[in-house]
């Protein structure tokens, strides 16, 4: 429990500091990052709202309250799905800037972007009210509000995995996969350029070689939400294909734990990877530094006086 909190914490502010960051800084008002800004309202959801519910299932409340137990246990997978969506609409973003530049000017607008964010998450709140609208088990007796006891598994790994996370997943590492082939095989070309012609033009090589960068960031976003979730998806296959199949308590948490994670480590990517996020959130820092000191100064000429 403690080290939900500490997550749930850290996923709080630190995509709370990204959303101001995109905020404030006209640079970062990007169509990439509007999509980014939605992962990380997605993952201020899951530390303010979706562990403390996760939490408070642990221990099987709220009781006798079948409905409020399954709306609880729904929302991390709206949110989670909604995580999905996201990175989904990265990938497509990034595929039309670096293979179909002509048409990204096109379709993607900050106008369509908002559009796309809003589909995304209005089909992730459908998607995760499925087992508040009937695909659950029958009430326990118990009447205690426990995941395993409540949700069927057969919603959580045939329509949750294999269909809503496990599908959309192998879509983004196929695009990335293309994106990527595509700019080794542009890399050769300028440079084939440059060794015939003795110069390639700036404006083309550098636009290029940026579009590329964000979508290594980008996937490297998607690498670490797969890891951190796959492991708990596949103990959700054991439980429902292999029911006599033991598995330890250890490692069920830890899964959980390591899911929950990552909701917390993309402030810390973006502050370790992408220069313009790490000059705003020093900028950030440096400001309310500078608030505490003027209010420090003013209590101490308070006491002065």
């Amino acid at each position: 429990m403690t080290v939900e909190l500490v997550i749930a914490f850290l996923s709080t502010v630190g995509n709370f500091l990204v959303c101001v960051a995109v905020g404030i800084n006209q640079k970062l008002r990007t169509v990439t990052n509007y999509f980014l800004v939605s992962l990380a309202v997605a993952d201020i959801g899951v530390g303010s709202i979706a562990i403390p519910c996760a939490i408070l299932t642990d221990i099987g409340l709220p009781h006798h309250n079948l409905h409020l137990c399954l709306l609880m246990l729904s929302v991390l997978m709206m949110f989670t799905q909604s995580s999905i969506f996201s990175l989904l609409a990265v990938a497509v973003e990034r595929y039309l800037a670096i293979l179909m530049p002509f048409c990204y000017q096109v379709l993607m607008t900050p106008r369509n972007a908002i559009m796309v964010i809003l589909s995304t998450w209005l089909l992730a709140f459908l998607i995760g009210l499925i087992p508040l609208m009937g695909w659950h088990k029958p009430p326990p007796e118990s009447g205690y509000c426990f995941f395993i006891s409540v949700v069927d598994m057969t919603y959580m790994v045939y329509f949750n995995f294999f269909a809503c996370v496990l599908s959309p997943l192998v879509i983004m590492f196929l695009i990335y996969a293309q994106i990527f082939a595509t700019a080794k095989s542009q890399m050769r070309r300028i440079a084939s350029v440059h060794s015939r012609r003795g110069e390639v033009p700036m404006t083309i090589a550098v636009g290029f070689h940026k579009e590329i960068k964000t979508a290594m960031h980008v996937f490297l976003v998607l690498f670490l939400f797969t890891i951190c979730w796959i492991p708990l998806h596949i103990i959700n296959c054991f439980l429902l294909l292999c029911p006599n199949c033991p598995v330890p308590l250890e490692l069920l948490l830890t899964a959980i734990i390591l899911s929950h994670a990552n909701s917390a480590v993309n402030p810390f990517l973006y502050a370790y990877t992408m220069t313009t996020f790490r000059d705003t959130f020093k900028a950030i820092f440096l400001c309310c530094q500078t608030i505490r000191e003027r209010e420090r100064g003013q209590k101490c000429s308070n006491l002065k006086i």
